[in-house]
């Protein structure tokens, strides 16, 4: 008997976390955006406003991450649809964020290039934060797009 009904969006729970496409990319996510945090926050450099920025998104959205995924490994979201918006609207204001932190950090960086030596550990820690921020935002970024892909079943 053939059904003319598409199928429904499925939101992971439990261990599915670690196998569907959107949701693997919670660890990858954490770990370079700690290492963002720790980068940035193990440097010092002149002006601290765009630093604190930095700071502010990678710790929010590190939190924001883990509290997200222990959230839909417990499965809270109990497969609704709003669920699934609500992943596409938070990683996309994540990645948001990220972009305006990477391009802020690159500046700062590439000020202070010629104010310090070129081997200062402080530089090649900026320079390896930039480089995480940027992989970073590039994660989130996909992420956001398969969770929209994923929310568009529903």
């Amino acid at each position: 008997m053939d059904s003319n009904t598409a199928t429904m969006g499925n939101l992971p729970r439990g261990i599915g976390i670690c196998t569907t496409i959107p949701d693997i990319l919670y660890l990858p996510e954490l770990v370079f955006g700690g290492l963002v945090w720790i980068l940035v926050a193990s440097t010092l450099v002149v002006p601290a406003n765009p630093q604190a920025w930095v700071m502010f998104v990678s710790l929010f959205c590190f939190c924001v991450t883990f509290i997200w995924m222990v959230m839909f490994f417990c499965g809270t979201h109990n497969n609704r649809g709003s669920w699934a918006a609500a992943d596409v609207a938070y990683h996309g204001i994540a990645a948001f964020f990220y972009l305006s932190a990477s391009v802020a950090l690159a500046k700062v960086t590439l000020e202070i290039k010629d104010t310090t030596p070129l081997n200062s550990q402080n530089y090649k820690l900026d320079i390896s934060a930039v480089v995480f921020s940027y992989v970073a935002t590039l994660l989130y970024f996909v992420h956001t797009i398969f969770s929209a892909i994923r929310w568009k079943s529903f």
